[in-house]
């Protein structure tokens, strides 16, 4: 059901009565400028989009990271090898009885 020989030259030659010869450059310029214009907003849409879905995983991996540093680090509990008690610090905090 495409359009044959026939039907596309009838088609200009009811464009070119519409319109005149003369006015047939400025309406494909123009129909040019505008084609190029939304083929660039297009594009740009498309590029947001792809922005916005590269932040929302580029959150995803930075969630997972987090959680993968916070289950590697070993946690200290008090009274294990390893760990010193409090000191007295220089603001005079209390902490264990020099000798």
């Amino acid at each position: 059901m495409g359009l044959g020989p026939t039907e596309i030259i009838l088609v200009i030659l009811v464009i070119v009565l519409l319109f005149g010869a003369k006015k047939l450059p400025e309406l494909a310029r123009g129909s040019g400028r505008a084609l190029r214009i939304f083929k660039a907003e297009t594009k740009g849409l498309l590029d947001d989009d792809d922005e916005s879905t590269k932040t929302e995983e580029q959150k995803q991996i930075d969630a997972q990271r987090a959680e993968t540093i916070r289950y590697e680090q070993p946690s200290h509990q008090p009274g294990q090898p390893g760990q010193t008690g409090p000191t007295a610090g220089p603001s005079g905090a209390p902490g264990p009885e020099p000798r």
